[in-house]
């Protein structure tokens, strides 16, 4: 766990294999700790991080790896469900994932004897994004190049099925709007399903494609966020359907967005892995320019820390960590 400076990051993890997605748990587990999984070319590894800017009497930074799961094909998107607990007897471990079989994977675990696995099946085409019910965590959303958004129950019986006009790319869903379902999709057209009467009841308008990324601000339900083309897009809800402000920011275009969890002027966009580095930005809405720039080899995924202005993006056998300022 050492502190690297030449590629400006602030802390690396080493990994068995090339880290194709990361997650930081977003739901407080009950530990001092904040969880974070990592999934691989065919399985999937839960660890535990500490930084030094939560707890003096850590050096930098401890990781230890608590299980790794067999996952048999390539992990492509990691979701966290919020009933999961390291401070029960046993502990709980439950996380789904999209891989490049088409089909989501629910796993189980008391990090013991208990491992358990589910597959849904469903989908037709390559799934890009899912997210568990924030509240009780009963219900997994995926989006999939099939054109169709799907809610799941645990037993992967299909609950829900929204029929959409392009690729969809995200899928968010926010605890303090847990009847409400955001889904992007690539034709640059964000919609809000109302989950009780099935019927979309916003829709939001990049103008440019292709959308490839959004995001829901955690402190401020009003705020929504996305990468289409070469530029970042940032929405207020309550004032039009159009984006209030955007920037040019990835000269090939980018890949991901992510808000911060802890301000809702901070967010962080990764450009497309380039022959040999992934440029990774961090933005506050009061600055003119990225306030951090960091590069990855060939960098995948993008996560925030539920506590922490720190960002964490996958590579080569490694995971980086930055952290910003405030």
């Amino acid at each position: 766990m050492k502190q690297d400076s030449t590629r400006n990051t602030s802390y690396t993890v080493d990994c068995e294999d090339y880290v194709h997605v990361v997650k930081f748990n977003p739901f407080d587990s009950g530990d001092a700790c904040s969880l974070i999984a990592y999934g691989g070319n065919n399985y999937v590894v839960v660890g535990t991080c500490r930084f030094q800017e939560e707890d003096a009497e850590v050096e930098c930074m401890q990781y230890k790896t608590l299980r790794t799961f067999h996952h048999g094909v390539r992990v492509d998107a990691i979701a966290w469900s919020p009933e999961t607990r390291l401070d029960a007897l046993p502990p709980q471990i439950r996380f789904c994932t999209a891989a490049s079989d088409r089909k989501l994977r629910l796993f189980t675990s008391d990090l013991q004897d208990k491992n358990e696995f589910k597959t849904f099946d469903g989908h037709s085409d390559y799934i890009n994004d899912l997210v568990f019910a924030p509240k009780e965590g009963q219900e997994v959303a995926s989006v999939s190049d099939d054109h169709t958004c799907r809610v799941w129950d645990l037993e992967g019986n299909e609950k829900a099925h929204f029929v959409l006009r392009s690729p969809g790319m995200s899928v968010c869903w926010h605890p303090e709007e847990a009847f409400k379902l955001m889904v992007a999709e690539k034709n640059g057209t964000i919609r809000f399903y109302d989950l009780i009467t099935q019927q979309a009841i916003l829709s939001l308008e990049c103008e440019q494609t292709p959308l490839m990324s959004a995001d829901w601000c955690l402190k401020n339900t009003l705020k929504i966020g996305a990468v289409a083309g070469s530029d970042w897009l940032i929405w207020d809800i309550a004032r039009s359907s159009y984006p209030q402000d955007k920037r040019p920011v990835h000269v090939d275009r980018a890949r991901l967005f992510r808000w911060s969890r802890v301000n809702e002027n901070l967010f962080a966009t990764t450009g497309y892995p380039g022959k040999t580095t992934t440029q990774l930005l961090v933005h506050h809405l009061g600055h003119p320019q990225p306030i951090l720039t960091g590069t990855a080899a060939v960098g995948s995924g993008l996560t925030w820390h539920r506590t922490l202005p720190l960002c964490a993006v996958g590579g080569d056998h490694k995971i980086f960590f930055w952290v910003t300022e405030m």
